[in-house]
């Protein structure tokens, strides 16, 4: 995997981002203790981890109540994901959602959603994508998820000396909701999500005073790192965040809305952006434009999936490895 990395520090080209957009697959046991992430194996081969460590999932970009010829059942395969999850002899303490949980912010679909992401018997922490708050104010998305958080759903939380900072970088607070597209996953190209300056004044507030031997999990939707700006694929003002981050010795910024895994490294920062559950996206620059990617049914499922994510003390670098749903 080592040929699809770049190296500390530096940027990634183009070249080497479409060779990491193949990686795309499901069920990949991460773990965490004390800051390091580290592999542990295969959603449903994985053996325990140690007891100092913890594992969590990531799941992303579900969509329900897409239905499109690519997939006319995401609930199906949503359920097939989280079945993989509830059975994994390496028991998740708990789950994260990227966002685009729901392809139309209906009330519904967040019900549907939920029941099927219960079915994993964990608790599950979610940010909000795109297709979450389409209707006014978010109002929906914060009447179920938005408890205790601040402005638009931001929010941290500590696990085993682990801290977590849920970031929402889709607002459509006060934006052209003609920048949305209803029937593809994102903003139309070149509108990158972005954070806003009371945002980071929190995020600077948050971390402030951590120890940078903290280990530090950013969950959002959209990349915080320019993954593929021309289709929207990063975050206008993502770079202040990460100015605020790069203090502390390791940083794991988890993120979904381009359906396809790829992963980069700057310094002691790792980018990774997670498949969705519900259909698959073209690499970047092979299509006219992001959306759904017409695939063979019977191909469908190697290209949707979970991950995991395990830390433990010793390791120092984070590895990817790829478990097709399909597989």
């Amino acid at each position: 995997m080592d040929d699809h990395r770049p190296d500390e520090g530096h940027v990634l080209t183009r070249r080497g981002l479409l060779k990491c957009a193949p990686w795309t697959g499901a069920g990949i046991v991460w773990g965490l203790a004390g800051g390091v992430p580290y592999a542990l194996g295969l959603l449903g081969e994985a053996e325990a981890q140690p007891a100092s460590a913890f594992s969590f999932v990531q799941i992303s970009d579900s969509h329900i109540g897409f239905a499109k010829p690519v997939n006319p059942d995401p609930k199906g395969t949503l359920g097939e994901v989280v079945a993989r999850i509830a059975t994994a002899p390496a028991k998740p303490a708990f789950m994260i959602h990227t966002g685009d949980i729901t392809h139309f912010s209906k009330p519904h679909e967040f019900d549907d959603a939920a029941q099927i992401i219960g079915g994993a018997g964990l608790t599950c922490h979610y940010v909000p994508g795109e297709h979450d708050v389409l209707d006014p104010e978010m109002s929906i998305y914060r009447q179920r998820y938005g408890a205790g958080t601040k402005g638009a759903g931001w929010y941290s939380f500590d696990i085993a000396g682990v801290h977590f900072v849920a970031l929402v970088n889709v607002d459509m607070s006060g934006r052209d909701m003609g920048q949305v597209f209803i029937d593809d996953p994102g903003p139309k190209a070149g509108g990158l999500g972005a954070l806003g300056a009371d945002q980071l004044g929190w995020l600077a507030d948050d971390l402030r005073g951590r120890s940078t031997s903290t280990p530090i999990v950013v969950m959002a939707h959209v990349p915080l790192w320019a993954a593929y700006p021309t289709w929207g694929w990063g975050t206008e003002d993502g770079a202040q965040a990460l100015a605020l981050l790069r203090r502390f010795g390791s940083v794991t910024v988890l993120n979904g809305h381009i359906h396809q895994v790829m992963q980069k490294v700057e310094g002691n920062v790792a980018f990774h952006t997670a498949m969705s559950t519900a259909f698959p996206q073209p690499a970047p620059g092979t299509a006219p434009k992001p959306g759904p990617k017409k695939i063979a049914p019977d191909r469908l499922r190697s290209v949707l999936g979970a991950t995991s994510v395990t830390f433990q003390p010793g390791q120092q670098r984070l590895a990817l490895v790829d478990a097709p749903l399909g597989s």
